[in-house]
């Protein structure tokens, strides 16, 4: 049993953990939860009990604590991480904030296991996380040269804030958090823009491929782009294979793969689709088929619940892969 901290668990990240905290059947001796001001003192129910959220301080960390889910923004988790991981914690980040520290694990359970050179394990970007998964089964069977990433991202990536602009959108009113209406459009900018042209959110992919896939020099590129969906994002992948192969060959590879749900039949209409995915934990792949515009290159159409898969579940598995080696050792 184990004493766990969730911070920012009223978010829509921290709401998400504590289901599947619950739901995966998570061995808690002591659960704590963590807000900001603006949030503490709302009450939470989990497995029955009542849970007062308390204001994040710097005395608060002192804990003890076992394990800390982090869902509350990279500054409060540059602050926070390394007084709880001071403390003997470890952390498991969702934010931004260490995800290319050279010490920091950089983490999807079924690619990469965590180091723990640090006891801070960051949590990739939602998109990453549905992208790096197949792109390392094509990478074991037939090499990298190349990777081509257009994101197609729901307003769920952007939290309440995202899905509420939505709504307004649907009413008529205007934004809030998106610098124009997301409803009925498209935006091609998320996060900030950078001096080259790229944004911070493309600059997260690229650098957390490389990172993850650990192919440093890998040319890797993307756009990324919101879109009026409420839940999961879609991910277009252009992928450069070192290895000869086919269409049908990467079809066979995906299915018989426990990580990714193949989904790929054109003629019955059947492809990967967010209205599907949304709710749902796995990875989803399909519209695989040759690009035939330049050599051994493939495209790649893969959905995934961006909450779930992209960040709450992909966490709660880190914790999960960290007990299981944890109760291993003993």
């Amino acid at each position: 049993m184990y004493s766990i901290a969730v911070v920012g668990a009223t978010g829509l990240v921290g709401s998400t953990m504590l289901e599947l905290l619950k739901k995966r059947n998570i061995p808690i001796e002591k659960l704590t939860l963590f807000s900001s001001a603006r949030s503490a003192g709302k009450e939470i129910i989990f497995n029955d009990k009542s849970y007062i959220v308390e204001e994040l301080t710097e005395s608060k960390t002192q804990g003890p604590f076992d394990y800390v889910l982090m869902s509350a923004g990279g500054e409060t988790s540059l602050q926070f991480s390394p007084l709880f991981e001071q403390q003997g914690a470890i952390v498991i980040d969702n934010s931004s904030a260490w995800r290319m520290d050279p010490e920091i694990s950089l983490v999807v359970p079924e690619v990469n296991p965590p180091s723990l050179s640090r006891k801070i394990i960051a949590n990739p970007n939602c998109s990453t996380i549905q992208s790096v998964g197949p792109l390392n089964i094509l990478a074991d069977a037939y090499g990298l040269k190349r990777v081509a990433y257009t994101t197609y991202q729901s307003v769920s990536g952007s939290g309440w804030k995202g899905i509420e602009d939505l709504k307004r959108g649907e009413r008529g009113e205007e934004p809030v958090n998106y610098p124009h209406p997301i409803y009925n459009n498209v935006l091609p900018h998320i996060d900030v823009f950078q001096e080259d042209g790229y944004t911070k959110e493309e600059v997260k992919m690229i650098e957390e491929t490389r990172k993850i896939l650990q192919l440093p020099s890998l040319p890797v590129t993307a756009t990324c782009v919101r879109v009026p969906v409420t839940s999961a994002h879609s991910v277009a992948i252009n992928v450069t294979l070192e290895k000869e192969t086919t269409s049908e060959e990467i079809k066979m590879l995906f299915n018989e793969n426990p990580y990714v749900t193949l989904e790929d039949d054109p003629k019955h209409d059947i492809y990967p689709m967010p209205v599907n995915a949304g709710g749902k934990e796995g990875v989803f792949v399909g519209r695989i088929r040759k690009d035939n515009s330049l050599p051994n290159t493939f495209h790649v159409w893969t959905v995934s619940d961006n909450i779930l898969k992209g960040a709450a579940l992909n966490a709660i598995q880190i914790l999960e892969q960290l007990i299981t080696r944890k109760e291993n050792t003993k």
